[in-house]
């Protein structure tokens, strides 16, 4: 048999992990799992192991998500990301892809999505979960992906972006990040220059137009 595919799997959630990794377990192309619970520990696991795939979170504490991804393959450019997220947004798939990411895939797939997804991407190939790729090409056609404006965010930026659009405060956003408050605060004021908007509501509006403020249901 050749060789199997070792993953490191990404996310701040010991439960999620525990389950993902039980069920990628079963197959029999999956062999070494290891886990992480932010991207700075990731980043120390990735280098101490390479492994074949990581599969990797967003909504994190610390670098987050998309700065993590950023950070490994500065480091590490051979490394081969998978995004597995909750969110299913195309400003999200965009901004993953863009920052290096070899596929995009929701945790509202079926469980064997992932393991396809893994596979694909051990081979070197790319794989988006078809109805996010569907979508992702008609809006790239028409010029659409996502708001000019939000692109010059950072990876740091944009994670606080959503974070206060979706109407945490500026101190709970630092708290769930694990930055300072002072650093939140100096990161909203880059923000809004940057996306020409002077208040909160208009921040939130702008993030409500790409799909980024949950609903209520949520």
């Amino acid at each position: 048999m050749a060789n199997k595919i070792s993953v490191l799997l990404v996310d701040d959630h010991a439960v999620v992990r525990a389950g993902y990794k039980t069920y990628l377990s079963l197959s029999e192309r999956i062999g070494e799992i290891y886990e992480a619970d932010r991207g700075e520990t990731a980043c120390q696991i990735y280098s101490r192991h390479t492994p074949d795939v990581v599969v990797m979170d967003l909504s994190m504490p610390g670098l987050g998500g998309l700065e993590s991804v950023r950070r490994l393959l500065s480091r590490h450019p051979a490394c081969r990301i998978l995004v597995f997220s909750i969110h299913n947004e195309l400003v999200y798939v965009t901004r993953a892809i863009k920052a290096g990411a070899k596929g995009y895939i929701t945790k509202n797939n079926e469980p064997d999505t992932l393991v396809t997804a893994v596979c694909a991407i051990a081979e070197g190939n790319t794989y988006i979960d078809p109805d996010l790729a569907q979508q992702l090409a008609v809006n790239m056609a028409v010029g659409q992906d996502e708001s000019y404006k939000i692109k010059s965010l950072s990876p740091r930026e944009f994670d606080i972006f959503c974070l206060l659009a979706n109407g945490l405060s500026t101190r709970e956003a630092a708290e769930k990040l694990c930055l300072s408050y002072k650093t939140v605060c100096n990161h909203s004021t880059a923000i809004k220059e940057k996306l020409g908007v002077k208040t909160m509501s208009e921040m939130t509006l702008l993030a409500s137009r790409q799909g980024i403020v949950k609903s209520s249901a949520a």
